[in-house]
């Protein structure tokens, strides 16, 4: 939570070296590296070294392959990585702490040299998709559907019970708007299905009810409250 990573700019010191620890059996490169602060001298006109910092640096597992494979002596390099010390005790039983960085990312700085990179090959290998793993859907098998059943879908309704399915002909019928212009097509009536169409023609046709009055509202009287007068009150 509270670990502290840096980024340090420098020289490899050494080339890597193997090193296997004795308790989980794994393999880790260590080496390490200077970073010189640089100043000017304004006195002797001319650029001078300032305090160095010496740190280890452990590269494990992958990471620890490509750096031993890939950094020299001398190697201007950048290390990423977690910082901490270590205190321990030397064969004449001195106490000793020693700065140290577990690498997160290595490189070498381009701005003074150039490099050329070489990918690691893929470990994982991709699945190959088959008829069997095609015909599964989360991992459920399924069978695949050519023809869609009628009755099937948004826009149709929903069978009565007892009524049998309607076959795709008479669905498109029902769905379909009735054309104007045959003369066998039904009369609709925008007030709805069930209002009937009269023929003013017809002598027997009753005579449509007009529709009643509406009452005019009455007006409601407006009262104003007057307030009393205040008279002025002399001083």
């Amino acid at each position: 939570m509270f670990d502290t990573t840096v980024t340090v700019v420098g020289n490899a010191l050494a080339k890597p070296e193997w090193r296997r620890t004795k308790e989980s059996d794994l393999l880790v490169a260590n080496f390490k590296i200077a970073s010189t602060a640089r100043r000017y001298d304004r006195e002797k006109r001319c650029w001078v070294d300032g305090n160095t910092l010496r740190i280890r640096v452990s590269a494990w597992r992958k990471l620890g392959e490509n750096v031993a494979a890939s950094i020299g002596a001398g190697d201007p390099v950048i290390a990423f990585g977690r910082v901490y010390s270590r205190d321990w005790t030397d064969e004449d039983g001195n106490r000793r702490v020693s700065y140290e960085m577990e690498a997160h990312a290595v490189g070498l700085d381009l701005a003074r040299g150039r490099a050329r990179f070489y990918r690691n090959p893929p470990s994982a290998t991709a699945a190959v998709e088959d008829a069997e793993a095609e015909s599964r859907i989360a991992g459920e098998a399924a069978e695949l559907v050519t023809d869609v059943p009628v009755g099937f879908g948004d826009g149709l309704p929903e069978p009565l019970p007892g009524e049998a399915e309607p076959e795709f002909l008479e669905v498109v019928a029902g769905l379909m708007e009735p054309d104007p212009a045959d003369p066998g097509a039904p009369v609709l009536d925008p007030a709805g299905p069930e209002a009937p169409v009269l023929d003013p023609a017809d002598p027997e046709a009753p005579a449509p009810e007009e529709p009643d009055a509406q009452p005019e509202p009455a007006t409601a009287e407006v009262r104003r409250l007057r307030r009393p007068r205040r008279e002025p009150v002399a001083a």
